[in-house]
């Protein structure tokens, strides 16, 4: 027995016990996700670090730590245990929403359409200009509290709605405000170039960003005032063309930024050549990747980050997640939560994922978890149940971990718990039991 040493939690006799992946896997490609790892009768140790001790057999756990050492246990007898779900893009600091434009959408308008007429990325950002930073914080948390009760223990979350220095700055003060007060996991992304500012050209655009904004974001790293993860660009037809893209890309890997953009969404411009070329993390969007983009991702092992709630809003072209799939692509999932895609749930996304893009059940699961941690960097820490990983966890109200994807919009009577470090950060003791059914 281990000892009397104290633990945090213990998830006990589990239906289902998710692991996504056993052996310290760091993504898992068209093979390893077609069939995952999950143990049945099956229980879990989360230590006082907030990381998994143990995983086994329910009688092996019982033989291994005793009951009175644990300051939590949960019973998750007709039940299913799973990696907390890694949403891998988001913009959810923003002020003013859009719903007006969705209207629009449904007549017929098109995305750069809309975006042309003075709406879209530009109406968002005169508003959050215009908002106090207390007021962007507001919101965000109250939309980061919405992403954990559907099962996101780990966010990236995009700033963009600035485009100046200033507002930029505002929005990632947010985001680190957030890293330190809330529970969620956050990966804080610089967005500065999400949109050519009005009255500005995007060489002009792209200038300041190089020569002002990135050296900023280098001084306020050093300084400990604020820690971003990755850089993104969009690199789109009317937006950041593809040298523009390149040079914001580099630089912002020059200070340390992993490269994770936009790229190839409403035209073909070889981002994903680009991204593979630079030894991007990861390319999010990817609607009109060319079949030469999708090998080299392949071989740079690049993530595409699949968006289905885009593809389905804007009436897109979906995403070639199968073709992805078969050429060996790491492929990950994201929410895309922003004014123009309003949607907090990835049990939804996986939903769309396997109808709308033909992922099975297991791709889309592995996509939402230990790939969508690859995206981020993060998969040494986040995305499966594995011990030395972080106690992230969801807790579900069923005998089949499938019933989160299978239940579209079903979540909230099916998560009754969402665990973070080996804390209960959210429970929904009101959850439909589905074990008999």
């Amino acid at each position: 027995m281990a000892g009397r040493q104290r633990h945090r939690l213990l998830l006990e006799n589990a239906q289902q016990l998710v692991l996504v992946c056993g052996r310290g896997e760091p993504y898992l490609r068209r093979e390893g996700a077609a069939s995952l790892g999950v143990l049945r009768g099956a229980s879990l140790v989360v230590g006082l670090d907030g990381c998994i001790k143990a995983v086994g057999q329910a009688d092996v756990i019982r033989n291994q730590f005793s009951e009175a050492t644990f300051e939590r246990i949960i019973d998750c007898s007709g039940k299913c245990v799973l990696p907390g779900l890694v949403d891998a893009h988001t913009h959810p600091v923003w002020a003013g929403d859009r719903v007006h434009e969705f209207a629009m959408k449904l007549a017929g308008a098109s995305y750069m359409e809309i975006h042309q007429a003075g709406g879209g990325i530009h109406f968002t950002v005169e508003h959050t200009r215009k908002a106090t930073e207390d007021e962007l914080f507001n919101t965000f948390q109250h939309r980061l509290e919405r992403m954990l009760r559907a099962g996101s223990t780990l966010v990236e979350c995009k700033s963009g709605y600035g485009l100046n220095l200033e507002t930029e700055l505002k929005m990632l003060r947010v985001i680190e405000r957030a890293k330190k007060s809330m529970d969620i996991g956050i990966s804080s992304t610089y967005c500065g170039a999400h949109a050519v500012p009005k009255g500005k050209t995007a060489a002009e655009a792209t200038d300041d960003i190089v020569n002002n904004h990135l050296p900023k974001l280098k001084e306020l790293k050093l300084s400990g005032e604020i820690h971003v993860n990755n850089i993104d660009v969009f690199c789109e037809k009317g937006v950041f063309d593809l040298e523009s893209t390149r040079r914001i890309l580099q630089a912002g890997k020059d200070i340390g930024l992993q490269i994770n953009f936009h790229g190839d969404e409403l035209h073909p411009m070889k981002s994903a050549e680009l991204g593979a070329e630079l030894g991007a993390r990861a390319i999010s969007h990817l609607e009109e990747v060319s079949d030469e983009g999708i090998m080299a991702m392949a071989r740079a092992k690049c993530a595409a980050v699949l968006l289905p709630t885009t593809a389905y809003m804007l009436r897109l072209k979906q995403p070639q997640a199968r073709k992805m799939l078969e050429e060996g692509v790491i492929v990950a999932l994201g929410s895309d939560f922003n004014p123009n895609a309003y949607c907090f749930s990835m049990p939804m996304v996986m939903h769309l994922a396997c109808v709308n893009m033909k992922m099975s059940m297991n791709e889309a699961l592995a996509a939402a978890t230990i790939n969508a941690a690859y995206a981020l960097g993060r998969s040494d820490t986040h995305g499966s149940l594995e011990v030395g990983k972080q106690g992230d966890l969801l807790i579900i109200n069923s005998s089949r971990w499938e019933h989160l994807i299978y239940q579209f919009g079903g979540h909230e009577a099916l998560i009754n718990y969402v665990i973070v470090k080996g804390k209960v950060v959210y429970q929904n003791e009101k959850c439909e039991t589905m074990s008999s059914y």
